[in-house]
């Protein structure tokens, strides 16, 4: 007759064993892994957060939007007829969530009727954020909306 084995010895070590490699393959994909911030200034950026919360709340009441065209190759910018006149001066930004190193920016020249076209028919496909700050008579606005380029 077969004595009878004791196997708990064994599973105990094989379940240490496979923990500690569970948690070295844990440290490796945590310290191999790249974050990226929305902006490498992100946190001076956040001071600045509730200026831009007071310029966004201006824009909303002044009219200004960002379109895209019907063919979704032209994003248009306009601004609001109460100011174009006056001197304006600001940037488009184009920003692409999924990949920092997509994003461009233009700087804001409206033609004599306050629109800006800019051409996205050669964008990645897929969603992009557009940021519009500007200054006209020392007062900021910005207006931020998401759009999606059908792509190349």
């Amino acid at each position: 007759m077969k004595p009878n084995r004791n196997l708990w010895p064994w599973g105990i070590v094989a379940f240490f064993a496979l923990f500690f490699a569970g948690m070295a393959v844990m440290v490796v994909i945590a310290t191999t892994h790249r974050d990226h911030l929305v902006s490498e200034t992100y946190y001076e950026q956040e001071l600045k957060y509730q200026g831009q919360i007071d310029s966004a709340a201006r824009t909303k009441s002044s009219g200004a939007s960002v379109t895209l065209d019907a063919a979704g190759t032209s994003l248009v910018v306009t601004l609001p007829p109460s100011q174009l006149g006056q001197k304006i001066s600001g940037s488009i930004e184009l920003y692409r969530p999924s990949a920092p190193d997509l994003d461009r920016q233009f700087p804001l020249a409206p033609s004599a009727d306050g629109t800006q076209k800019l051409d996205v028919s050669k964008f990645a496909a897929g969603l992009w954020v557009v940021r519009v700050k500007w200054n006209a008579a020392g007062q900021d606005y910005f207006l931020e909306q998401k759009i999606t380029v059908a792509g190349k």
